[in-house]
């Protein structure tokens, strides 16, 4: 069954919280671009003090950009983890100069490491495994790391649709993460689907996987515009459920929110403390402060006002 809401939500002040979704969204980070993120005036006004911002790093995107980004987030009293891209990466002195510049001039110790969305590799890197193999981030001193998990497999990886090569890939990440001195967990794309998120993860630990999982949702956003992202991204049977909705040209004009996604998520993890899944983590894809605003609605903590921060 589709876990689904698509109904406006209420204002904030006759929103009744629910305990167990307020726990799950316990230090729940965000994802922002550049480009978005000069849209927003202030963070501080939109996100809690400590939250785990990513900075999704999109071919094209000068590395001057991306820097200044982090650098600002830093400023703000941010956790910044910018996305390493495996595919649009030239090469190890590169990628060596990234790491530089991340950590000269945003003070940067956590990194997303990920193949990227890019069919031809511009140079020598084609998987977060190269990166990784580099032993760069070990001798930088990172000390957060996270990979890419896809609980509905990923086409590029697994162009027959099996979950092959992506398990494959789960399972070495895990014998990597005994060795290497920093956390790593697991980011995944985002799903709207709570049943087979839960059976994903549940598979993982049974095969041995106990990295920790920061699950991906998408933010309130109108479904023409989720179901963009979501083919742009990949994403796999839960866009038939988007796609069954917009049969329906009135519901194109309403908004969808992940309320019962992460409703059902929560109260599976309340039900099972040690599930395997330790955050959420959200694509903003209607906006940040749409997102922002609709997690503080739901029991996520509430920004400080810039002037009292």
């Amino acid at each position: 069954m589709a876990l689904l809401n698509f109904k406006r939500s209420a204002p904030a002040t006759e929103t009744t919280v629910n305990p167990q979704v307020e726990s799950f969204l316990k230090d729940y980070s965000i994802e922002v671009m550049p480009r978005t993120a000069e849209k927003v005036e202030d963070f501080r006004e939109l996100l809690p003090a400590g939250t785990r911002v990513y900075v999704a790093h999109i071919e094209g995107t000068p590395i001057e950009d991306m820097v200044a980004t982090a650098a600002r987030l830093n400023r703000d009293g941010y956790k910044v983890m910018p996305h390493f891209p495996a595919r649009i990466i030239k090469d190890e002195a590169s990628l060596a100069d990234w790491i530089a510049r991340y950590q000269g001039e945003a003070d940067v110790k956590q990194a997303l490491l990920l193949a990227g969305g890019v069919a031809e590799p511009h140079g020598t890197f084609d998987s977060s495994m190269q990166l990784l193999e580099t032993g760069l981030f070990g001798k930088a001193g990172f000390d957060r790391i996270h990979v890419a998990g896809h609980p509905e497999g990923n086409r590029d990886i697994d162009p027959d649709g099996s979950m092959k090569n992506v398990d494959e890939a789960l399972a070495w990440k895990q014998k990597f993460s005994e060795t290497s001195d920093a956390t790593m967990a697991l980011a995944t794309q985002f799903a709207f689907e709570a049943g087979p998120i839960i059976e994903w993860a549940n598979a993982i630990k049974a095969a041995g996987i106990d990295l920790p999982v920061h699950i991906g949702i998408a933010g309130p956003a109108k479904l023409q515009t989720l179901i963009k992202f979501a083919i742009a991204c990949g994403v796999g049977p839960s866009l038939k459920v988007l796609q069954k909705r917009a049969m329906d040209v009135t519901k194109l004009l309403l908004p969808y929110e992940p309320n019962e996604v992460i409703t059902a998520l929560a109260a599976h993890k309340a039900a099972n403390p040690e599930f395997n899944i330790e955050a959420v983590h959200f694509f903003p894809l209607g906006g940040i402060k749409t997102n922002a605003n609709w997690a503080i609605a739901n029991g996520g903590s509430s920004a400080v006002p810039a002037d009292q921060a």
